[in-house]
């Protein structure tokens, strides 16, 4: 099985959505295995099935199930979409929702029985380097399992967990990490800047260290708390600011704190539905 034998309909035209078509495009998904249902995708996402032709439709109607059927739409509508479209879920078709917050109980209450995985993604998978982790329902196949991680790899990584209450616990660390990290590349450069550094090369110092600091961990075969360590001379410059970022009421516990509180919405979340 590859990826340019599946058939797919994606549900929603945002950010994620065109992440996804990038994907698949760049690795051997057939744009004529490809339909995107969306009544008004992004300009960008507009612009892509434009230049590549892809078949878009305003609606489900008239529309013949697929081997794949992902959703990715906004949390708020997604029982009214999955209402909308549960026809296109055949008995042989996995549907993939990507949606925050919307458990497996939800979506196979809405669409009806079938197969069905919940997967969380990031927005890194705009430039496939995102982490998607996946749980499925026990109505999944070896095959659909495996349809799916091909899908999803087009974006980046994949890892698959049995226990769906962890998702709202990967929600909080890799689904909102990635603001996270904004937030720290912020920090840094308005520090730059209070330290008398001017304005651009203090805001470029904070993103390059940051980025350069990311590609460093991921190509090397040390520990993230090892390669600190590394940096860190005895009575240095990294150890005086580590005191402070270290200490009581620092980095660890209030990223603790942060995850905590992200995993707790998302719980909530789930119990809106």
């Amino acid at each position: 099985m590859g990826l340019n034998d599946i058939s797919v309909i994606l549900v929603g035209a945002g950010n994620m959505g065109g992440a996804l078509i990038g994907g698949w495009l760049a690795n051997g998904v057939p744009v004529s295995q490809i339909t995107i249902v969306d009544p008004g995708p992004v300009q960008a996402m507009s612009q892509l099935i434009a230049e590549k032709g892809i078949n878009h439709q305003f609606n489900a109607d008239g529309i013949a199930s697929a081997d794949v059927l992902v959703i990715a739409v906004k949390p708020q509508v997604m029982g009214e979409v999955l209402h909308s479209v549960r026809h296109l879920a055949s008995e042989n078709t996995v549907t993939i929702s990507v949606a925050a917050g919307k458990t497996v109980s939800f979506i196979s209450e809405h669409l009806g029985v079938g197969a069905i995985v919940r997967a969380m993604s990031n927005t890194p998978a705009l430039i496939q380097r995102g982490i998607s982790v996946a749980c499925a329902n026990d109505k999944v196949s070896g095959d659909q399992k495996q349809q799916t991680t091909l899908l999803l790899e087009t974006i980046g990584s994949v890892e698959w967990v049995e226990d769906e209450a962890l998702i709202d616990a990967v929600t909080a660390v890799s689904g909102s990490g990635p603001a996270y990290a904004f937030l720290l590349v912020e920090a840094l450069g308005d520090a730059a800047i209070s330290a008398g550094l001017p304005e651009k090369l203090g805001r470029r110092l904070a993103l390059e260290t940051v980025a350069g600091a990311g590609e460093l961990m991921m190509r090397s075969k040390l520990s993230p708390s090892t390669l600190r360590e590394n940096v860190t001379s005895p009575g240095g410059t990294t150890k005086a600011a580590l005191s402070v970022l270290m200490g009581e009421g620092g980095f660890g516990e209030l990223m603790k704190k942060a995850v905590d509180e992200a995993a707790k919405r998302s719980r909530e979340l789930s119990r809106d539905d």
